[in-house]
């Protein structure tokens, strides 16, 4: 991909720098005791117990310290970013609507979000509650070392596809689907997920079409690290990976097959109304 000296994103939140501290307090003895003390200082055990549910102790740690390959990264990140500003902004405005730009969080190891609180180990993700996508930059060496999925447009595809669901959610598609879900047995709102996520893969793939047609960004090869990426992180992919067997009904975000095909067809047909996958036979 063409990135290097192009302009990133303002949208980008820095808290690489910042601890997201959780009090190791359960719901036991330890709990009445705390009160208890708190309570003979005078002080307010309403306000305590709603700090210990809320987890939320964020702390500065100092300054922060990268690497020049953090660093080259999270300016890819901003790039990406902002590539995804002006397509979807471009779309927006053709279809007589306003494109809400999304904030993208960069942190390390774990972070607070409007969602409850993750870790680096969750993988990137969006959160409709504050409309962030949030990412650990070490994901991105994860993306080589642990799925097999190499380039910079690997990458790409994962940023995409966390704006994929920003779209859905300025559409009203996320709120759709989370009520729908509540009504289902877990196994039907899986199904419902994995549609969720494919029409995610379908606007990464529709970005990407837009992208090499607006800013001529794309290099060859881009699309196969793209279309690979998608592959490496199909459900029954990483089933057999770590544990041995495959569970259709625990699938969340579809097959390899199914996401390679969404994103492909998202770049091939660059048309929204191609991207019902709620309706598509799967």
């Amino acid at each position: 991909m063409k990135w290097e000296g192009r302009q990133g994103s303002g949208n980008i939140e820095d808290r690489r720098g910042r601890s997201t501290g959780r009090m190791a307090i359960g719901g036991g003895i330890g709990t009445i005791v705390i009160v208890i003390i708190v309570l003979l200082l005078g002080g307010d055990p309403a306000q305590l117990l709603d700090t210990m549910q809320s987890g939320d102790t964020s702390t500065e740690t100092g300054q922060l310290v990268t690497t020049p390959e953090e660093d080259a990264m999270a300016q890819f990140v901003s790039v990406v970013l902002k590539d995804t500003e002006t397509v979807w902004g471009k779309l927006f405005e053709q279809s007589g609507s306003s494109y809400r730009q999304p904030k993208l969080v960069l942190f390390r190891d774990q972070v607070q979000s409007a969602c409850g609180f993750a870790s680096a180990a969750s993988g990137p993700f969006y959160c409709p509650g504050d409309e962030k996508v949030y990412i650990d930059l070490s994901f991105c060496d994860q993306l080589k070392t642990k799925f097999g999925a190499y380039g910079d447009f690997a990458i790409a595809y994962v940023i995409a596809h966390e704006i994929g669901h920003h779209v859905q959610n300025q559409l009203g598609i996320l709120e759709k689907v989370d009520a729908q879900r509540s009504n289902l047995n877990q196994t039907r709102a899986n199904q419902l997920t994995v549609r969720l996520e494919l029409q995610a893969d379908f606007l990464s793939g529709m970005w990407a079409h837009y992208a090499q047609e607006m800013l001529n960004t794309l290099e060859a090869g881009d699309l196969d690290e793209a279309i690979n990426a998608a592959a490496s992180v199909g459900d029954d992919n990483l089933q057999m990976k770590y544990q041995g067997r495959v569970v259709p009904d625990a699938f969340t975000h579809g097959t390899s097959a199914q996401r390679k095909e969404w994103f492909r067809k998202g770049w091939e047909t660059g048309n929204l109304e191609s991207g019902d996958t709620f309706s598509a036979k799967l």
